[in-house]
């Protein structure tokens, strides 16, 4: 029986998880942005900002925004649509920080908008990794999740 091959570089190593790491990722911004919407809506964790309240029903943006949080969220943490939840629940993020927050000073750490940012990038990174190995899509044999990532070639590593 031959045995695979030993990793030469640790570049190659770590590159046998990158999906695996990629699942992960996905599943825990989904399950943070998750609370967002669910603090929000639902009064979870604290409520709103932590004051026990939730946003006022059809309010603008703050309840169209935690309902894209929550619902968003779900899926990208699921693996359900990850890649069209994750660009909507991006854009939603830019929208947060360009509108609400860097009217208010240029940095993202002198206008509170650091959580704003890191979810936009965050998300859009999953955009375009996909939901990984680890997505209900997957699991459950949706052709359309197959077409929508296909297998990238891995280029070489030249981490040593």
């Amino acid at each position: 029986m031959p045995s695979s091959p030993t990793p030469r570089t640790l570049g190659e190593a770590l590159d046998g998880a990158r999906p695996y790491v990629l699942s992960l990722f996905r599943i825990v911004v989904g399950l943070l942005f998750f609370c967002h919407g669910a603090s929000s809506l639902l009064g979870w964790f604290g409520g709103m900002m932590g004051t026990g309240k939730t946003v006022e029903a059809g309010t603008w943006p703050g309840w169209y925004a935690a309902v894209i949080q929550l619902v968003g969220g779900a899926l990208v943490m699921l693996g359900v649509g990850s890649r069209t939840a994750a660009f909507i629940s991006s854009g939603s993020m830019a929208y947060a920080y360009f509108h609400e927050h860097q009217p208010e000073k240029l940095w993202p750490i002198q206008n509170g908008g650091e959580a704003a940012a890191m979810f936009c990038w965050a998300l859009l990174l999953i955009v375009f990794t996909g939901p990984g190995p680890w997505a209900l899509d997957r699991i459950f044999g949706s052709a359309r999740a197959n077409e929508a990532a296909p297998e990238t070639q891995r280029e070489p590593s030249t981490v040593g």
